[in-house]
């Protein structure tokens, strides 16, 4: 008989071990495998208490609560993410805040026309007995004030808030390009963004409605009736700055410009509204004084860009005839014109539709060139 560990039929090749003693442990020959019995667990039996997995589960409590809480909170987080990028990406710390947004400029030209007939001479002598004997010329007049810094911006960004009105005086008053209506392209390059469509609406389509003065935005004659008689117009007044709020400077000039001017050759006589003012003295120059009140806001966007917001233009300008239209152009009454008995036009308080009435004031005779100013 076989040993207890030997195949059935015995060792292979009738030896005691086979010749294989070292691996008798792990081979086993065909008639020991078909001797082998085999034996397969049910599905019910592997599943059966005496039976433990081939894995062991995880704790069941942990997938009931753990798991569902914790894929929930990595949800909430994501959402939260997700949301916080989106109001930073909308609401971020440098938009300008509402309390800034552009307004529309509000304007008020008004006329004032001379109580007798304008005085002529040689521009030299007209100013030289004027109120503006000892005014400057040109930019040299529109002088920066005294700066200091506010609670949120520092003296430099008011200066340049300064220095942008002031260019903006310059272009607006001063520039023969300007003055003449050849050209608004320097002005317009000043103006917020904001305000570009109104601008340019004033000047296509000029009205007295208190939004639409072309002469609201900048001063120009109609160089049909008036030319420049000398090229240096006499500047005085004053700037002055100060914070609107932690994200604006609020900036304010009063300046009185003062022109002297001529009728070009040929030019007829008489204003827009076919009023006679009389002919004018040929080759004698007269005074045109014009006084701008202007109401300028800068935020933080236009001290970059160079560029400003104008809230309010208050113009006075003489002499003219009060139905000289001057929303459009300034028609000057030149030497040797009056304004007679045009008045201003009338206004009806049943008439729906007007923001402002036309109005006109009277020119003081002291502001016109007299021998009482002496010559300095």
């Amino acid at each position: 008989m076989s040993g207890p560990g030997d195949p059935p039929e015995g060792t292979p090749n009738g030896a005691p071990g086979g010749g294989e003693d070292e691996y008798r442990s792990v081979v086993f020959d065909e008639s020991f495998v078909r001797a082998a019995r085999l034996q397969e667990f049910s599905a019910d039996e592997r599943l059966g208490e005496h039976h433990a997995p081939a894995v062991k589960a995880r704790h069941r409590s942990f997938l009931r609560a753990g798991g569902p809480r914790q894929a929930i909170l990595l949800v909430v987080l994501i959402v939260l993410a997700f949301g916080t990028a989106v109001y930073m990406g909308v609401r971020h710390p440098y938009r300008t805040p509402d309390s800034v947004r552009v307004q529309s400029m509000r304007s008020a030209v008004v006329p004032l026309a001379p109580p007798g007939a304008v005085p002529g001479a040689k521009p030299g002598d007209l100013f030289a007995h004027s109120p503006a004997a000892d005014f400057r010329l040109g930019a040299a007049g529109v002088n920066l004030p005294a700066v200091t810094r506010t609670a949120h911006f520092s003296g430099g960004q008011v200066v340049s808030a300064l220095t942008i009105a002031k260019d903006y005086l310059v272009r607006s008053s001063l520039d023969p390009a300007t003055l003449t209506g050849g050209s608004q392209r320097p002005v317009r390059l000043l103006i917020d963004t904001g305000q570009l469509d109104q601008f340019d609406r004033s000047l296509a389509h000029p009205d007295d409605d208190g939004r639409s003065a072309a002469t609201g935005w900048l001063v120009r004659f109609d160089p049909r009736q008036t030319q420049l008689a000398d090229r240096n117009v006499r500047v005085n007044g004053t700037l002055s700055a100060a914070e609107l709020s932690p994200d604006a400077l609020d900036i304010t000039a009063d300046y009185t410009f003062v022109y002297a001017v001529r009728s070009p050759a040929g030019a007829q006589q008489g204003d827009a509204a076919g009023q006679d003012v009389g002919k004018a003295t040929p080759g004698a120059a007269s005074l045109f004084t014009v006084r701008r009140e202007l109401h300028f806001r800068l935020d933080r966007e236009d001290l970059d860009a160079h560029r400003l917001e104008v809230l309010q233009s208050n113009l006075q300008a003489g002499p003219l005839a009060c139905s000289s239209k001057p929303a459009d152009t300034l028609r000057p009454l030149l030497a040797g014109q009056r304004a007679g008995n045009d008045g201003p036009a009338g206004t009806d308080p049943y008439q729906q539709g007007r923001t402002s009435p036309s109005l006109c004031g009277e020119l003081a005779a002291t502001s016109q060139p007299s021998p009482s100013h002496p010559i300095r």
